[in-house]
């Protein structure tokens, strides 16, 4: 299994900024990652991932921001603990109907 990078957001926002600028003069976003990528260090394909977010974030290209992901994500998650805090509710208010239900001595 490849060993994961964590890169500095530093270099990130470097890379992505170097790469729309090589981009916009040549017209080539392929081989602007491929150069930058080289020069930095860092896989074409990781580079050019930063940039489609970047310009996803920057409103350039369609698609999901980053803040919007991570705010659909609190709402799953916390859609999901009402769900189970739901079905817990459910089950003892169910006890508790068959408990009055029940004759008692």
């Amino acid at each position: 299994m490849p060993r994961l990078r964590k890169y500095p957001p530093e270099l990130k926002d470097r890379a992505v900024r170097l790469v729309l600028a090589a981009r916009d003069e040549d017209g080539g976003r392929r081989g602007a990652c491929t150069r930058v990528g080289q020069q930095l260090g860092i896989p074409s394909d990781t580079l050019r991932g930063w940039v489609q977010r970047a310009e996803i974030d920057g409103g350039l290209r369609p698609g999901r921001s980053t803040d919007d992901a991570e705010h659909i994500a609190q709402l799953e998650r916390e859609v999901g603990e009402l769900r189970r805090a739901n079905a817990i509710l459910r089950s003892a208010s169910a006890f508790f109907a068959a408990e009055l239900d029940r004759p008692h001595s």
